[in-house]
């Protein structure tokens, strides 16, 4: 079942974020206005090493108020793919250079309220290449051995939607052999 659209207004806008109001129909007939949330769209870079780590970084979110470890990750800029996003973010938050990304999976997280797009990217080899340049990112980068994500996941240190489905498909290409 289809819901139908019959327009749209913005409500506020900003680089980051923005709020419209889309007046919508549903397939039972009841019209009502909907609060959508736009944003830009994130890259992420899900990196491995030949030791079956995944390189990651510890940071806060003051939003939540909470520490926890994710994957190298940013808003696709202006004339820049997805793929380009990867490799810049994984550059600047963690100091390591990758060389290319195959695309590991794609997601919309909260598609029931937001149009945000998650393009999660791997990547095999990397180079350090100094520290991160981006000094505001985290408070320190490491590499995690791919068998302590399950039990990262379920201490709640890997928490954001993006490095969830980042690292959940790696460890599921490895249970698969879908990452050889």
């Amino acid at each position: 079942m289809q819901w139908h659209i019959h327009g749209e207004r913005p409500i506020y806008e900003n680089p980051w974020v923005n709020l419209w109001l889309v007046d919508v129909q549903q397939p039972d007939g009841r019209r009502w206005e909907h609060h959508v949330v736009r944003m830009r769209h994130l890259a992420v870079a899900a990196i491995m090493d030949d030791q079956k780590r995944v390189l990651m970084m510890w940071r806060h979110r003051f939003i939540t108020d909470t520490w926890a470890w994710e994957l190298p990750m940013g808003l696709i800029e202006e004339g820049e793919t997805p793929e380009q996003a990867a490799i810049r973010e994984a550059r600047e938050e963690t100091g390591w250079r990758v060389e290319g990304v195959k695309p590991l999976i794609y997601a919309q997280p909260a598609n029931g309220i937001t149009d945000s797009e998650h393009h999660v990217f791997r990547a095999e080899a990397a180079e350090y290449v100094g520290p991160p340049t981006e000094l505001n990112e985290s408070d320190r980068v490491e590499w995690i051995p791919l068998a302590d994500l399950k039990g990262m996941i379920d201490r709640k240190e890997i928490v954001s939607s993006g490095s969830l489905v980042g690292v959940l498909y790696l460890l599921l290409d490895e249970v698969t052999g879908g990452g050889s």
